[in-house]
């Protein structure tokens, strides 16, 4: 990464004094960007549970960005903060995986590795995370190697960065071929004004960083060269101040857990794609159905038949080991499920999401274990 201007490192003093120094815990938040995101299920809560208080009690984050099915893997968060998120990584890679944490807030890191030994004991097997001090823009100047990570997460990081651009480039020269970015963000549904990306406490809440979400998806896919960006889970952000919701107007921010994967540059295009994909049902907390996105779920044992995009994800990603491959059978994937062909918008995904928060009590908090 190139040496900083001072815009840059304003936002980075900006950001380190926030999460830092100036929040004791997520309840000082001016949004429910921490409690906007999918509720975790019962199998992660009870992982949660065991996790040292004080680094749950330090946890920012807006979604669960934590797949299932990755024992044995190797797992990068950005923006690791107090930890949480990689303590719960590490349970799920189990003895043979590991975890790198990277953040630049020498007070949240502190807090992450001071707990790593206890939570070893916990787990009964050797510590398997490691957190390095640095910048998310520049994973190689802070000790991450390309091809060197399956799986990498985040969790309402990357929109406090002032080079995301970089940051996606970072993570997907690190990632091996079929890894998966596997991350949740705010973004909005417009691009928000020039006043509002100046502003200290909204780029801190992460809205004056939010990326217009059409600007994203394009950058990921065509610039970057991560296969379509898959919607996993979405939910409209509130914002309680009233003085930050006047600055951002009509702009709507929301919660969206993205999944970007990179797949091998010489999958063939001839292969056969007119095939059924079938779940084993083999992944831990989700025996009887897997949830690829928003718009594909898979049964267990039930042959789906599924877009061509979709089956190059299945069968080239780390999740092939999941799935087994069949003569096509039938057009759609049970009564449960999505139809396969027919992709719902992000755009229209925002709107529904936007309706659902107005029509919610403001006060529940749906993606605590409580």
């Amino acid at each position: 990464m190139a040496s900083l201007d001072n815009t840059d490192s304003q936002v980075y003093s900006s950001v380190q004094d926030y999460y830092g120094k100036v929040l004791e815990s997520s309840s000082d938040l001016k949004t429910n960007a921490c409690t906007a995101g999918t509720k975790p299920t019962p199998y992660l809560c009870k992982i949660i549970s065991t996790i040292p208080k004080a680094v749950n009690d330090k946890f920012y984050g807006c979604g669960n960005p934590i797949p299932l099915g990755i024992q044995g893997l190797d797992l990068l968060d950005l923006g690791s903060g107090s930890g949480r998120d990689c303590y719960l990584a590490a349970s799920l890679v189990g003895p043979r995986g590991s975890v790198t944490g990277v953040d630049m807030t020498d007070e949240q890191l502190q807090t992450a590795r001071e707990n790593i030994e206890e939570y070893a004991k916990t787990l009964g097997y050797k510590p398997n995370m490691r957190f390095l001090t640095g910048y998310i823009e520049d994973l190689k100047q802070t000790g991450v190697s390309d091809l060197s990570v399956d799986i990498c997460i985040s969790n309402c990081v990357v929109n406090m960065s002032p080079d995301k651009k970089s940051v996606f480039k970072g993570v997907y020269d690190a990632l091996r071929e079929g890894g998966e970015f596997h991350f949740s963000d705010m973004y909005a549904d417009a691009r928000v004004s020039s006043e509002a990306r100046k502003h200290k406490i909204l780029i801190s809440e992460g809205m004056g960083g939010s990326l217009y979400v059409e600007d994203f998806e394009r950058i990921a896919k065509e610039e970057i060269g991560f296969v379509q960006p898959r919607v996993l889970a979405i939910s409209h952000i509130r914002v309680y101040d009233q003085q930050l919701q006047s600055m951002v107007g009509d702009t709507k921010f929301y919660s969206i857990t993205y999944r970007l994967f990179k797949l091998p540059e010489n999958n063939s295009e001839s292969e056969n794609l007119t095939q059924s994909v079938v779940y084993n049902g083999l992944i831990d907390g989700q025996p009887d159905r897997y949830v690829l996105d928003i718009n594909n779920t898979f049964n267990h044992d039930e042959p789906c038949v599924v877009d061509p995009d979709t089956l190059k994800i299945l069968k080239h990603s780390w999740l092939s080991k999941y799935f087994s491959f069949v003569p096509a059978q039938k057009d759609n994937c049970g009564s449960e499920s999505a139809k396969q062909t027919a992709r719902v918008s992000t755009t229209e995904l925002m709107r529904e999401a936007y309706e659902k928060s107005e029509k919610k009590c403001c006060g529940s908090k749906p993606s605590s274990c409580q």
